[in-house]
């Protein structure tokens, strides 16, 4: 099992050139970015938190320039988006970002994916609430696309474009993989659907379930879409500080467990990391 770190990076935090060397120092396997484009002042969706909404979600910094300072000061990172909200952004200019990062960083780069909960951010962005699902399906499907073709073209009922041809490609091939974020069973349905990853979050089991319990029940979903689910992954966010519960991660065959890092200068975050250097160990 790998080992990864998600952050709200903001102006205030550990700078991105900063953690990604400590990371790789400290033999994590990759970087998260999240997003967020903005936070608009009225609320229609709650935070699934719990409360009032951390201010780094008001202060992220973009993830794909983020990790661009990550992919330069580093050489095997790889680097993720945790998540990129695609709902929110136009696949035709996403498509060469990814490709483009993917190119900087040496083929190092993780589509992580999420559809959004906050209905005001993505109706600002001209996203419906309702069908943000399909929109972001047919957004995947569209920059599967431009990756793969030399003349792409794609006709959907939200995405609809005739051929056209753009670079540069990922390094990966097909492409970087389209991992998908969120919860058993909707998002875990979207993720065997369209995906090449799941990331369900494990830090809130009474809001989204015991990984424990749901793992099995996903990778049946997957048998039964004929994909297969031994070499499918399964990557764990906020992943618990402990080394049995680690281990079990680790016997039920995640590949991944991500930490969540607070948005904190280096004083905070370095021996939060010296933790987890010596628990990476002992699992």
């Amino acid at each position: 099992m790998q080992f990864g770190a998600g952050i709200f990076l903001t102006d205030y935090s550990i700078t991105p050139a900063e953690l990604g060397k400590a990371l790789e120092e400290r033999g994590f396997e990759s970087i998260w970015a999240a997003e967020h484009s903005h936070i608009p002042l009225s609320r229609k969706s709650p935070w699934g938190g719990g409360g009032d909404l951390p201010k780094h979600y008001y202060d992220v910094l973009d993830p794909f320039v983020a990790l661009t300072a990550v992919a330069c000061a580093t050489t095997t990172l790889k680097i993720g988006t945790g998540v990129c909200l695609v709902n929110q952004r136009d696949p035709i200019q996403t498509a060469k970002l990814v490709a483009s990062l993917d190119q900087v960083s040496g083929g190092r780069f993780l589509f992580g994916i999420g559809n959004g909960w906050n209905q005001d951010e993505m109706e600002n962005h001209g996203t419906v609430f309702a069908t943000r699902h399909k929109l972001v399906r047919e957004r995947v499907e569209a920059m599967k696309a431009i990756w793969t073709q030399s003349k792409a073209e794609y006709h959907g009922d939200f995405v609809n474009f005739d051929p056209m041809m753009t670079w540069p490609k990922p390094v990966q091939k097909p492409h970087p993989p389209v991992i998908v974020g969120g919860a058993y069973p909707y998002a875990a349905r979207r993720a065997v659907r369209y995906g090449d990853g799941w990331i369900p979050l494990a830090g809130r089991p009474g809001q989204y379930g015991d990984v424990f319990d749901y793992v099995p029940k996903f990778r049946a979903m997957l048998t039964e879409a004929g994909r297969d689910s031994a070499t499918f992954p399964i990557s764990v966010f906020y992943g618990t500080e402990d080394a049995a519960t680690l281990s079990r991660y680790r016997d039920l065959g995640i590949v991944r467990c991500v930490v969540n890092l607070p948005s904190a200068k280096a004083d905070v975050i370095l021996p939060i990391l010296d933790r987890w250097a010596v628990l990476m160990r002992q699992v």
